[in-house]
């Protein structure tokens, strides 16, 4: 299965960034993996929306190609960073690359709840009739105190979250074969 990553996360240090390489690289015999990255992205402007920067069309071909998106997003107060809602304003315009969509949602953060709060705002953006977006539902990963859960190489390494990781790829998966 094709799938595209979008971190949402600009920070060169991000957790989220580190997380979706190792999900690319872990998972690499179930799913391919196109981790996408959104420095790049300039600010939207429904001026533009008709004839997008170069930047935000690449992105959006990419998104159109897949088969399926994973959303890895850390958490900026309660909320999602704004660098994720500008992209998926982009991406929720014109051709709406995303509509109809298998979506799973990933986060993790230092403090010991994940991403709880950005998750939830998260899948109301993704639900909204813009994105509408196909979200995997009863699957929620919230990795919190990921500073102890990951080595310094960005592998996961903490067995009982790298386990929950792993069924909810699966469950991923599944789910996405039958809402094709």
């Amino acid at each position: 299965m094709n799938v595209v990553a979008i971190v949402g996360s600009i920070s060169e240090k991000s957790q989220n960034k580190k997380l979706a390489n190792f999900m690319k690289k872990h998972y690499q015999d179930k799913l391919s993996i196109d981790v996408l990255y959104l420095n790049d992205i300039p600010m939207y402007n429904e001026d533009n929306e008709l004839d997008p920067p170069k930047e935000v069309v690449d992105i959006k071909e990419k998104i159109k190609k897949s088969e399926g998106i994973i959303i890895v997003t850390p958490e900026y107060n309660h909320s999602i960073p704004g660098v994720l809602k500008n992209a998926l304003d982009w991406f929720s315009r014109v051709d709406r690359v995303m509509a109809h969509k298998p979506t799973m949602i990933v986060g993790a953060s230092y403090g010991a709840l994940g991403t709880v709060k950005a998750q939830m705002h998260l899948r109301q953006i993704l639900n909204s009739g813009g994105i509408a977006t196909l979200t995997l539902p009863e699957n929620e990963v919230f990795i919190g105190s990921i500073q102890d859960k990951m080595d310094d190489q960005g592998n996961l390494t903490h067995k009982p979250t790298l386990e929950f990781l792993d069924s909810v790829v699966d469950n991923f998966i599944k789910w996405s074969e039958k809402v094709k």
